[in-house]
């Protein structure tokens, strides 16, 4: 027996997990292999506190102080090509990035190429470690007395006399609380727990990975996005990640690419440079999940409040999950939010009560 269980082991079910475990015990229940699966192990790994809406905004700047010890300097680029002005100039003003000349956009991504008319740049985006903040979050978990279990895909969700009973990989778990941080499986727990969905969405995006464009070193350069982010890349390991930056609406599955949406990303990536794209080292796709409003999920369900939903991250999973952890942790706890109150209404399960 526990006193919370969360189902899901990717950044939201562990961070949450980690600040929950300092009022209790806890159990996580991860159905695959290892934590971070899905889309937590297919992330851009960015931190761009400017990304989002204006409470994801806010969550990503609340993490900023425990994200430091995770982040690594990359800084983050706008192009934009002729015609391009109006979406290109909205971008900048969105992501509070100034414009920068031609010559300086170069000599950061020399490969950008003569069709290329505007560049805005700021510094202030960072590479994120994701598998350690993971790891460290489900570290401190086991230190606090939790259990981290993977392999143990839920299979039954029972309420009864104030208590939830989870059956996972033929065990069964015991808990007060169920938190559900499942990611693109949310709505199906809510149902299995006979909780009334939110709507969670899961859009697919995909990534390739290509050789670094005529063999530049480009471990300095930024990531650098298109306008209206219709592509994006960003340097990894000695290679470049090149992503179509798509959200297709899809069903919660083990995600893969689909070539030709790839191919079109590449082509769009490769319109704004010189090198042309001749092979791919590796693709792969996440699912992204949004709720409606494309904000996050955090709190107690309105009907029943034994039920806390963790959900609707989308692409902002990394860059708010201490923020959003502990407001999670303080709601349960009964503690005085950080966060402004009108923040925590806008990510509240409440605004879906009909």
């Amino acid at each position: 027996m526990s006193d919370f269980i969360v189902i899901g082991g990717g950044i939201a079910g562990v961070s949450a997990a980690a600040r929950l475990s300092a009022h209790g015990t806890v159990t996580v229940l991860e159905a695959e292999e290892a934590l971070g699966y899905h889309a937590s192990g297919r992330s851009a790994a960015l931190y761009e506190p400017n990304y989002g809406l204006a409470s994801i905004v806010a969550l990503s700047r609340a993490s900023a102080a425990e994200q430091l010890p995770y982040l690594s300097p990359r800084g983050f680029m706008l192009v934009a090509r002729a015609g391009e002005d109006a979406g290109f100039e909205a971008d900048a003003a969105t992501l509070e990035c100034p414009e920068i000349s031609l010559e300086e956009a170069r000599a950061m991504v020399p490969i950008l190429n003569d069709q290329i008319t505007r560049a805005a740049y700021h510094v202030d985006a960072f590479d994120i470690d994701t598998d350690r903040m993971i790891q460290d979050y489900a570290r401190q978990v086991r230190t606090n007395g939790g259990q981290v279990l993977t392999k143990s895909p839920v299979t039954q969700i029972d309420f009864s006399d104030g208590r939830w009973t989870v059956t996972a990989s033929g065990q069964t778990h015991s808990a007060p609380t169920l938190v559900n941080a499942a990611g693109a499986w949310a709505d199906q727990v809510a149902t299995l727990a006979g909780i009334t969905p939110v709507g969670i969405t899961p859009l697919r995006r995909s990534m390739a990975r290509i050789p670094a464009p005529g063999g530049h070193d480009i471990s300095g350069w930024p990531i650098f996005f298109g306008v209206g982010e219709t592509w994006y890349a960003k340097p990894d390991a000695g290679s470049l990640l090149v992503s179509p930056a798509e959200e297709d609406a899809t069903t919660a599955h083990d995600a893969w690419p689909d070539d030709m949406v790839l191919a079109e990303g590449l082509d769009r990536y490769s319109q704004h440079v010189t090198t042309e794209v001749t092979r791919l080292e590796a693709s792969w796709a996440g699912l992204r999940s949004f709720a409606p409003d494309r904000l996050l999920v955090l709190g107690r369900d309105p009907v029943n409040p034994a039920f806390v939903w963790c959900a609707g991250q989308g692409g902002y999973g990394f860059q708010t999950a201490p923020a959003a952890s502990q407001l999670l942790a303080d709601l349960l706890s009964g503690q005085t939010p950080v966060i402004a109150p009108e923040t925590v209404a806008t990510l509240s399960p409440v605004r879906f009560q009909h």
